[in-house]
């Protein structure tokens, strides 16, 4: 049985929430789109921290930006703040040295890695943790795309900075985020909290003990109640097939569909199975377009410029149904303009995308692309 309440379905099976039921709300958010605002706000938040500092990330690099947040995360452990620091084995091991993992330790720090490479284990070392993610005092909250390292700052790395998106909150979203760090620094699932009204806006791990695959639920659920568009922003667009029909029915139902990809794609199995869904969608009405200046790496979605997602997962196998992801979804109108308003700036620098470019790759390159998809789901 479901019960439908405007956009998002609440689905009472096996007493699970699934997707949760959200009413208009303007809470406040910060949108970040510059790694070097980003950096300043929440290095400067960290410096405020009073109580507590928790913090996770895919790549923690040893350069000028990773060695900023590791001096200002071990002053504030050094007064007494407790910090915490989770980042992944694959993202960032390779990334630190021995140096920069003692200095840490040393300073006060309780520094995680999740998911080390052992010979026992070896399926482990498949689930990455990829969020990124800022919990100060419980008073302030960090969470999008953008990793700790220099290609994210244009004063370090110029025009070929990686266009990414962050977003900033306050207010109990910051309790929200807490407990799904805590939950998964204890390697436990998030279970959910059911407010005695319904919310505007939720911050959802896709793994939790209401649903394995949740971010997957939500984003069908968000599709498939689109009545006007739909405006994704993705690196990696390699959805299964139930997200892809999603999005095709939407499409078959009037709704305008519009999905911003990276023009390249320098991982060349993602590269062949993306131009093979780039041309299904286009074929069934979707416009595809591929941003052209910078690595893209945002991952946002609106819906009817009233419902909005940002964060971590991309529209991929791996963080759909493997990968540890965390994002906000919102029923904000001023969050939806603001990501409207980018996405029309990155449409800006961007070129449509002809619904027969797979097909005229090399016949070399459609074969490999019929393997990669074959092999999707580990991608």
């Amino acid at each position: 049985m479901s019960v439908r309440v405007n956009h998002f379905l609440w689905i009472p099976h096996r007493r699970r929430l699934c997707t949760p039921v959200l009413m208009p709300g303007d809470e406040p958010f910060q949108l970040f789109t510059e790694g070097d605002l980003l950096y300043d706000a929440m290095i400067q938040a960290i410096a405020e921290a009073q109580d507590e500092v928790a913090m996770e990330s895919y790549i923690f690099a040893e350069d000028e930006i990773g060695w900023r947040f590791a001096e200002v995360l071990a002053a504030r452990a050094q007064a007494g703040v407790r910090v915490r620091l989770h980042l992944d084995a694959a993202g960032s091991l390779f990334w630190v040295s021995r140096r920069l993992d003692h200095f840490l330790r040393t300073s006060g720090i309780e520094l995680r890695w999740f998911h080390r490479w052992h010979w026992s284990r070896p399926l482990h070392y498949n689930q990455r943790n990829h969020r990124k993610l800022l919990v100060v005092d419980e008073r302030k909250a960090f969470l999008g795309g953008f990793n700790i390292h220099r290609e994210n700052s244009q004063e370090l790395y110029g025009e070929r900075r990686w266009r990414d998106t962050h977003v900033a909150m306050t207010g109990p979203l910051v309790r929200q985020a807490r407990n799904a760090y805590q939950a998964l620094w204890e390697d436990q699932l998030f279970r959910s909290e059911l407010d005695a009204e319904p919310p505007s806006a939720v911050v959802l791990p896709n793994k939790s003990a209401d649903c394995q695959h949740r971010l997957h639920c939500v984003f069908a659920s968000m599709f498939g109640s689109a009545r006007r568009r739909i405006e994704m922003t993705t690196p990696y667009l390699v959805p299964d097939e139930w997200t892809l029909r999603a999005l095709e029915h939407a499409a078959r139902r009037g709704v305008a569909v519009r999905v911003l990809v990276p023009l390249r794609n320098d991982i060349a199995p993602i590269r062949w199975i993306a131009q093979r869904i780039q041309g299904r969608l286009q074929r069934k009405g979707i416009r595809v377009f591929g941003y052209r200046p910078r690595l893209l790496h945002a991952k946002t979605l609106t819906v009817d410029s009233e419902w909005a997602s940002v964060g971590t997962a991309n529209m991929d196998y791996r963080s759909l149904f493997l990968n540890h992801e965390l994002n906000l979804c919102a029923r904000s109108p001023s969050l939806a303009a603001a990501l409207e308003g980018q996405f029309e700036t990155d449409l800006a620098e961007a070129e449509e995308l002809g619904a027969s470019s797979g097909l005229r790759l090399p016949l070399t390159d459609r074969l490999l692309a019929l393997l990669a998809w074959a092999a999707r789901r580990w991608l």
